[in-house]
């Protein structure tokens, strides 16, 4: 029996050209009808860009309030470069607007050039294209508009790097695996390692596939989801806060004694440590 009220976490594997509000909306929605209420909070921890796919973690009702530390949790991603050409978003929610050379780049130098600058603590500028707040307003909406954005950096860590791939030297593309913390951005990462490389480079395709202990292989897809929301059962609102409040009461109670046994050890303690009264002696 779920109780969304209270609280649950779902794992979903992102589909591609979803925001992942979306995906929130939806779920709510489904969840709205089963609970006959609208009063039902639902929220993600940790966005997903359109563009990629995989592990986004949904909370509901009081589950909310974790979604600080779920976010916290160490990342994995599998990423698609494109080398020897950029795009403004880093990713391909935008056209190439510039292209390099990149006959010049080799296995080796990739290592070399991962390992020395994109392994342990780095600065990141994010891109443009994020949701990062300039003046209260997303960057992104400004971006869009053509208007010039100017993000400070922010230090990261990037835990592990590897190439799972490399189509070098018949084609200039690369596949990579990063182990980050939160607030890495990919498609920056993309675009500083084609800096990196001499060149130039942006996302064709990424996919995250670890939040702190989720991996992909624990996650359903949306519609996986929505087919399990609609044949679990679920505990009423009314019940959650009835259920809540004999909670709330319980742990009260625990409190209370709890402070009144400390109370009690205190004073015994003092009694314990106080000097002994001097007895007047009768000649």
């Amino acid at each position: 029996m779920l109780n969304p009220i209270e609280g649950e976490i779902f794992c979903i594997d992102k589909p591609l050209r979803m925001t992942s509000f979306a995906a929130v909306k939806k779920v709510r929605a489904v969840l709205r009808t089963h609970l006959g209420t609208r009063q039902v909070k639902v929220g993600h921890a940790g966005t997903l860009d359109p563009l990629a796919t995989g592990v986004l973690l949904l909370c509901t009702g009081h589950a909310t309030k974790r979604i600080d530390e779920l976010q916290a949790g160490i990342k994995e991603y599998i990423a698609d470069l494109q080398l020897g050409a950029t795009t403004p978003s880093f990713d391909l929610e935008t056209q190439v607007d510039a292209t390099y050379e990149w006959r010049h780049i080799d296995r080796p130098l990739i290592d070399r050039v991962l390992h020395e600058q994109f392994t342990g603590s780095i600065e990141q500028v994010p891109p443009s294209f994020s949701a990062c707040k300039i003046d209260g307003k997303p960057a992104y909406k400004l971006a869009r508009k053509g208007q010039d954005v100017e993000i400070r950096p922010k230090t990261l860590v990037i835990d592990e790097i590897e190439v799972l791939h490399c189509g070098l030297p018949d084609e200039p593309s690369l596949q990579i695996r990063v182990v980050c913390s939160k607030g890495t951005y990919i498609r920056a990462l993309a675009r500083d390692i084609g800096v990196a490389l001499g060149s130039g480079a942006h996302l064709t395709a990424l996919r995250r596939t670890r939040v702190g202990d989720v991996t992909i292989d624990k996650c359903l897809t949306l519609e996986q989801l929505v087919e399990r929301l609609d044949g679990e059962t679920y505990v009423s609102p009314e019940q959650a806060a009835a259920e809540r409040l004999e909670r709330e009461r319980i742990e009260n109670r625990e409190r209370a004694a709890r402070m009144k046994a400390e109370h009690a050890a205190r004073k015994q303690e003092r009694k314990c440590d106080a000097p002994p009264r001097r007895t007047s002696q009768i000649k």
